[in-house]
């Protein structure tokens, strides 16, 4: 296997690097303090091709693969994971669920504003009581004449204040458990669809994460995403793909940090050298590399291995555990190199370790991955 990029995906990288650096990089800390981003950033990203690069040019995206989108979501968070995790929100979760189990007429409906960033996507399938249990589910989906009835909150949904598009996954038939969950796809303004406190987090700061409450909100038959009640078997197949996305993610998170360590421990002097002429803190910077190369190279097997189409629950997993808890570790390594500076809002590593914690969190925790990679060997 080849880990040489090809010329096309050099030039993504680049690409992506240099949009990062002129119209991310400047405002991090503004958009950190405001817990927002403007509305147009979006947009932007969707006109460089970012929003729809795993999708086919049919519905509006560029036809490109797991392996690229890896790549740019690396550089995205390497400069402000935040925005990463907008982007991975709308494109690799919601998107992609339309995409992978939609219908045509769903395709050509509900991807072409969502790909030209017209729109913004949420997914929802956490509940207060409900994480890495979904058999716990209470939202639920009541037939009703020629549609379905929704009820229920969901929690800690990501970009969900300001979505226009939702996938929604909901409790079909109760005596099933999770194998009687079904999904739909539900537009903002739809009567019975509000969203709910906006989290004050300590970390994406400005990614937006909401609650999204369902009250007797009707929606009509076509709004259902494939098969009644195969809707969580469908969600495994999206998270094997989200994983990937938050392993690369984790990357760039860590790449980030571990470059302001380097550049910091190359220009801060002690003792009449630089820092880094100190053993100590080689063994730090080589450790944080070694890591971080480590998870790079799992997440892009992952991505190659998902890009041919090829079973990933195992992999994607893997990745996702490794890069994510490889953020924390060089993020507070990093704050560590930095000493009394890391510590506070005028240099990055604080925000790269707030930024970090989640991605252990989020599309299944650390614990749960162990898991699923126990059950993937044990087989």
């Amino acid at each position: 296997m080849s880990w040489e990029f090809t010329e096309e995906q050099e030039q993504i990288r680049a690409g992506v690097r240099a949009f990062a650096a002129g119209e991310i990089a400047p405002y991090v800390k503004e958009w950190d303090e405001a817990q927002s981003f403007p509305p147009d950033l979006i947009r932007k990203m969707a006109d460089l091709g970012l929003l729809g690069i795993i999708f086919p040019e049919a519905y509006g995206g560029a036809g490109l693969g797991t392996v690229e989108y890896a790549i740019a979501i690396e550089e995205i968070a390497r400069v402000d994971p935040s925005i990463a995790l907008v982007w991975a929100a709308h494109t690799g979760l919601c998107a992609n669920h339309i995409h992978r189990f939609g219908d045509e007429p769903q395709r050509r409906r509900f991807l072409p504003p969502l790909l030209r960033g017209e729109h913004l996507g949420a997914w929802a399938l956490t509940e207060p009581e409900s994480g890495s249990d979904a058999a716990a589910m209470k939202t639920t989906a009541v037939r009703s004449g020629a549609g379905w009835v929704l009820n229920g909150v969901k929690n800690f949904i990501t970009n969900a204040t300001h979505a226009n598009t939702y996938v929604i996954l909901a409790v079909t038939d109760r005596s099933l458990g999770n194998k009687g969950i079904s999904a739909f796809v539900v537009e903002r303004g739809t009567p019975g669809l509000k969203t709910g406190k906006k989290e004050n987090k300590l970390g994406m700061r400005a990614s937006d994460t909401a609650s999204v409450v369902l009250d007797d909100c009707f929606l009509p038959e076509e709004n259902l995403i494939g098969e009644k009640n195969r809707g969580f078997l469908d969600v495994l197949e999206v998270l094997d793909g989200g994983r990937i996305t938050i392993a690369a993610l984790a990357v760039g998170t860590a790449q980030g940090a571990f470059e302001a360590a380097l550049k910091y421990a190359s220009e801060r002097h002690a003792f009449g050298q630089p820092i880094s002429e100190f053993q100590a803190i080689r063994c730090k910077l080589a450790d944080m590399a070694t890591s971080i190369e480590a998870a790079r190279l799992l997440t892009l097997r992952a991505a190659r291995m998902r890009a041919l189409n090829i079973r990933v629950t195992r992999e994607a997993s893997m990745a996702k555990l490794f890069a994510s808890e490889t953020s924390v570790r060089v993020s507070e390594e990093a704050i560590q190199i930095f000493g009394g500076y890391g510590y506070v809002k005028d240099y990055p590593p604080e925000k790269y370790w707030r930024d970090s914690k989640v991605l252990t969190i989020g599309e299944g925790t650390s614990e749960i991955q162990r898991m699923i990679i126990a059950r993937e060997i044990l087989r």
